[in-house]
């Protein structure tokens, strides 16, 4: 399957399933596929995002990973009360680069259009892109300030591992690269390398604590996700947000998709979906399957104890370090955006 045919099973899930939902706006695509062409081949590690605009004050919970006409889809609900200007939209990092070009897979009563022809025009001003920059500088630091240390280990890491990601999201937001969720370290270190700025690098890795994991004890942490993947696949029966991503429709995007970037030779930027999703795995199974959760929290504390956060202590001190960057993170997403050829400077 090409991106076009995954383009076009997602419209078509849209018109029989979203579009006759009560509050329906229209929907969207987001996410990596965004910019390629339709001859593009689908990675089989790859899903194609959509958002579904609902008019209801809090939208629907996510209904995450499906497979329709042979597509991977990944759907998630969001209200229209997030899209209340193209001056939000325009300063939120999240948003804003789904409207950049015309995604837009329904749009009954034309108030997608209208703010995506906005957002586009004035995307690349360095005004916006520097306020997208500051969101995701904010969420850096407001994510890791939130930490709780009396929270199951499992929740601890989670709340540590998502805000310390972002401060690639930070660098990709300055070069106007979409903020991939998955591949995000992969793609931060290729713009600090076209920007000059390489030798940052490895503090990113070093936050994360994977800057000095050797390609064969990251695969071996795989291994033993791979085990606690399926257990809790299939013992799973809580729903939670992530739910969609703990099952076997994404087993390729988490399992193999993490082996093909460790045999690429990118084992480092590997850990960061290990780590998520080993705190996702143990967050199911302590609820579904408490003595498996006991079986196989040694696998995890092995993973987690090699990132040097093996106590609340220590991921603490690890948070601090990651505010006590954010200055220099700025100072570097400012120097992106000035040596930016696609920033207006207006």
């Amino acid at each position: 399957m090409n991106v076009g045919s995954a383009r076009a099973a997602a419209a078509a899930w849209v018109r029989e399933y979203a579009g006759k939902e009560a509050g329906f706006i229209g929907a969207y695509m987001s996410g990596s596929t965004i910019g390629l062409p339709d001859v593009t081949p689908m990675s089989p590690t790859s899903d194609l995002d959509v958002v579904v605009v609902t008019a209801m004050d809090e939208a629907p919970p996510k209904l995450g990973k499906l497979v329709y006409r042979g597509a991977l889809l990944e759907i998630t609900y969001l209200p229209w009360n997030l899209y209340g200007s193209a001056e939000e939209v325009l300063a939120s990092y999240h948003l804003a680069g789904s409207f950049r070009a015309d995604t837009i897979l329904a749009d009954p009563t034309g108030q997608l259009g209208v703010l995506q022809a906005e957002v586009s025009r004035r995307f690349a001003d360095r005004t916006w892109a520097s306020r997208r920059c500051e969101n995701a500088r904010k969420r850096v630091e407001d994510g890791l300030r939130a930490i709780d240390p009396s929270a199951p280990r499992y929740d601890q890491v989670m709340s540590w591992v998502f805000p310390t990601g972002v401060t690639a999201h930070v660098l990709l937001t300055a070069a106007l690269r979409n903020p991939t969720v998955r591949l995000r370290y992969l793609a931060a270190r290729e713009v600090l390398e076209a920007y000059g700025f390489l030798d940052f690098y490895p503090e990113l890795l070093r936050l994360l604590g994977c800057e000095r994991l050797s390609a064969q004890r990251v695969e071996h942490h795989l291994d033993e996700l791979a085990r606690t993947f399926d257990a809790a696949a299939a013992r799973a029966r809580s729903t939670f947000f992530f739910s969609s991503d703990i099952a076997a429709a994404a087993r390729p995007i988490t399992i193999d998709g993490s082996r093909e970037l460790i045999r690429a030779g990118n084992h480092r930027e590997a850990v960061f979906w290990i780590v998520v999703s080993f705190c996702r795995c143990h967050k199911i199974l302590a609820v579904d399957a408490p003595e498996l959760h006991l079986a196989l929290t040694p696998a995890f504390d092995s993973l987690i104890s090699d990132l040097g956060i093996d106590s609340a202590g220590a991921l603490l001190r690890r948070a601090e370090e990651g505010l006590r960057l954010l200055p220099r993170l700025s100072e570097l997403s400012e120097a992106i955006l000035d040596a930016n050829p696609e920033i207006r400077r207006r």
